[in-house]
């Protein structure tokens, strides 16, 4: 499954993105805005368990490479909740630090969102970020979320604690 977003396009992960997943994963302002699950420094051998990892999903797919003029500049995903969240989904993205204030990312954001909405049954979509990264939370704002709530000093990243920010879309306002 393809996507075009117009500035970019996902497609799923193939292994011959290893190296240049790599080239552009390890670096420490990638890193700082994004979970635990994403190591640093990323070596060759996390980018080979993350494609593979991808490409065992399966179909409907849910995690994507974000491609930008034929060269792998991220990656993005939908992650389906279960359980009393039930037609609830959590939409998360990155980009290589290239490829930022260049509207990719809220292209990306929009594109994903109406997929997930038209491949999954889902009424709702999430997505968190630090209190610190606000050009991520403007990326959602621009895609239509709304801020629904702040986790006061939830996290800590390197070592820093701050806020998580909570925002939502509703498949009705897509």
């Amino acid at each position: 499954m393809e996507i075009d977003a117009g500035l970019c396009r996902l497609r799923p992960s193939r292994m011959a993105d290893r190296d240049a997943l790599v080239r552009i994963a390890n670096d420490r302002e990638v890193w700082r805005n994004l979970t635990d699950r994403f190591p640093h420094p990323y070596t060759a051998a996390d980018a080979e368990a993350w494609i593979k990892a991808c490409q065992a999903e399966g179909e409907p797919t849910r995690s994507f490479a974000v491609e930008v003029d034929a060269q792998l500049a991220g990656g993005a995903g939908v992650r389906l909740l279960g359980g009393e969240r039930t037609g609830s989904g959590e939409i998360g993205y990155w980009l290589g630090r290239s490829y930022w204030a260049r509207g990719v990312a809220t292209a990306l954001a929009k594109a994903l969102s109406a997929y997930a909405f038209e491949t999954f049954d889902l009424e709702r979509l999430q997505a968190t970020v630090f209190a610190w990264n606000a050009a991520s939370a403007r990326v959602l704002e621009k895609a239509g979320y709304q801020l629904e709530g702040r986790l006061r000093r939830a996290v800590v990243k390197g070592g820093e604690r701050t806020d998580l920010l909570l925002y939502g879309l509703l498949k009705s306002e897509i």
